[in-house]
């Protein structure tokens, strides 16, 4: 329901859009293809629900004829249209010749002719209540050729003619205002960050109560008028949950006229123009043109699995018209690519994540891994979490990573000795390194990496900090610290991969790596690489793949220059010829007994 139009609303326009962090933008790109995954199930599941079980016809009457609604108009029969825009809903001036905006005749209805298809662009000067939040609405009528649309004429018959009203001027929350400021007190940053309405407190009462939703009235640039091919037969208590709403009944005859739909599946809000005072004219492109019955439905469930998506916070406002932004606006075979290669992306995604927790469920050996890198990749993971937290991120995002942030430290278990201290007044966590891990080169190894490595992070965090305070805004000294951190994982991520490099390099053996889930990673890499090239991204997370891809070939490297010794301890804690020489002696063993048996 559009709010008061005596309600002030300014020009809707993105707050902080250009601010917007890069690691927000690649968690929205990370969550494409399980919004698309999630939007396609929904629909074939709401459709089959709507087919198998839609509301069951009621036991008839033996006494009752049987009878069934259909359409009151037949296919191809020619009808005469008129279009009037009027800031009423309700509209009743049928010889206000100046409301009369479009009027077509002899439209063939439910035929796919190019006479069926009707167009027209017009420039709309809006009045003074408009350009102050105010209201207008498209009243398309349509009748048989040569029949009256007007009650008051006496040639007018309720059967020949019918209509619908909608919306030309539509009304959007105005969008929060950017909270960001400048920590250091810069005047000009200050200024064009402008806080959100306050909440107001009533201190005598618990409850607490928000400022009203400030409105904005936005202009539909297009109108599509759309006449759904639907000739199907109804009984009438059985008419499909998402047809019922739309149909419109004769009263007199229990019949249907032909539904007319308002196609805005296309339009995306940032098209839309914002109403205000300084607005003196728009423009409003018009089409009729015919619909199938098929296409409408898809059309129906598309949007209610946005809204759904929307209800349960796995989709934020926006991203249903970024959607629809690459359907219209992309290639279609890249697109077409892009989803196969997404799905070939997300099979190596899980076979790397299984393979990684069987690596370290049956891991019994931590010699020649780095257990400083397992603890640095935890860190890292708890810093993402906190920034998606801090960033209003959607739940299935912020799961995602908490699960992420659980298994990195179920690792550290698997990695180190983890014991509860109760001596003190509160229990505290001490970790001990592991017997194969301390008892040989692998700690002194690791400790000399992180040591010179830590170095290294440390000044580039300290200079990206400093650079992000000067130049940047932020909420609070909070997201100041978070998106430093965050900033500084993505771009210098690949220094947690450096320790384990020094130790292949020390150690001349890679024989102790989980190659297995490291080539899963390594193909997502070459995958990422193509995305990096087709889809527009942050330049730090473009960065970020090209650095993995140095990562993993350095790692091939060291793979080829360092043969596999088999006499050392595999992944899984056994050793090769040792193993086999014990198999050898417990089969000689076996034949001696066998040898004495017979005998």
């Amino acid at each position: 329901m559009a709010p008061p139009a005596g309600q002030t609303a300014a020009v809707a326009e993105a707050a902080g859009g250009g601010d917007a962090q890069p690691q927000q933008q690649q968690q929205q790109q990370r969550g494409f293809g399980s919004t698309v995954s999630g939007i396609i199930r929904i629909a074939v599941f709401w459709y089959f629900a709507s087919k198998f079980f839609s509301p069951k016809q009621k036991p008839m009457d033996p006494a009752q004829p049987h009878h069934l609604m259909t359409n009151l108009f037949h296919k191809g029969e020619s009808l005469d249209m008129w279009f009037y825009l009027s800031e009423q809903e309700k509209f009743t001036d049928f010889s206000n010749e100046g409301a009369l905006y479009w009027h077509e005749t002899n439209i063939p209805y439910a035929v796919w002719t190019p006479e069926s298809i009707r167009t027209r662009s017009l420039k709309y000067y809006p009045s003074q209540t408009l350009q102050n939040n105010g209201s207008l609405y498209a009243h398309v009528f349509f009748a048989r050729s040569g029949f009256p649309i007007d009650p008051s004429d006496p040639e007018y018959q309720p059967l020949n003619s019918f209509g619908r009203t909608h919306p030309v001027a539509t009304y959007f929350p105005k969008r929060k205002a950017n909270k960001k400021k400048s920590l250091l007190g810069n005047a000009k940053d200050s200024d064009e960050s402008q806080p959100e309405p306050e909440k107001v407190v009533d201190k005598n009462s618990d409850v607490k109560e928000e400022v009203p939703v400030e409105w904005v009235s936005l202009w539909k640039p297009n109108v599509t008028i759309n006449l759904v091919d639907d000739f199907t037969h109804y009984s009438q208590n059985g008419v499909p949950p998402n047809i019922a709403p739309h149909l419109l009944v004769e009263p007199s005859t229990g019949n249907y006229y032909p539904t007319i739909y308002f196609n805005e599946f296309w339009l995306l809000r940032d098209k839309m123009i914002p109403m205000n005072e300084t607005v003196s004219e728009v423009q409003l492109d018009l089409e009729i043109s015919p619909i199938s019955m098929m296409k409408w439905q898809l059309f129906q469930q598309v949007d209610q699995s946005f809204q759904m998506q929307r209800s349960y916070g796995s989709m934020l406002d926006g991203e249903s018209d970024e959607l629809k932004r690459v359907f219209l606006e992309g290639n279609p075979y890249l697109l077409g690519i892009t989803m196969f290669v997404s799905m070939l992306h997300s099979v190596f995604d899980f076979l790397a994540f299984k393979n990684d927790i069987q690596f370290w469920n049956k891991n019994k050996s931590m010699e020649g891994l780095s257990a400083k890198s397992v603890v640095l990749n935890f860190i890292c993971q708890f810093v993402i979490f906190l920034y998606l937290l801090d960033n209003d991120t959607s739940w299935m995002i912020l799961a995602s990573s908490g699960v992420g942030v659980c298994i990195e430290f179920w690792k550290i278990g698997k990695a180190m000795r983890i014991e509860v201290d109760r001596s003190g007044m509160i229990p505290r966590l001490r970790f001990h390194d592991r017997e194969s891990y301390a008892s040989n080169k692998t700690k002194e190894y690791d400790d000399i990496a992180i040591k010179f490595l830590s170095y290294v992070l440390l000044l580039l965090v300290v200079g990206l900090s400093i650079y992000s305070l000067a130049y940047e805004r932020h909420k609070s000294w909070y997201s100041w610290i978070l998106s430093s951190l965050t900033s500084c994982v993505y771009m210098f991520g690949f220094i947690m991969m450096c320790p384990q490099l020094f130790i292949n390099y020390k150690l001349k053996s890679v024989a102790h790596l989980p190659w297995r889930q490291m080539t899963y990673k390594f193909l997502n890499t070459i995958i990422d690489d193509l995305f990096a090239f087709v889809i527009k991204m942050p330049i730090l997370h473009r960065l970020s793949v090209f650095r993995d891809d140095v990562i993993f070939l350095i790692y091939l490297y060291q793979r080829w220059v360092y043969p596999v010794d088999k006499t050392r301890v595999n992944e899984f804690g056994f050793g090769g010829e040792d193993e086999t020489a014990e198999k050898k002696l417990i089969t000689e063993k076996e034949e001696e007994e066998d040898n004495k048996k017979t005998n």
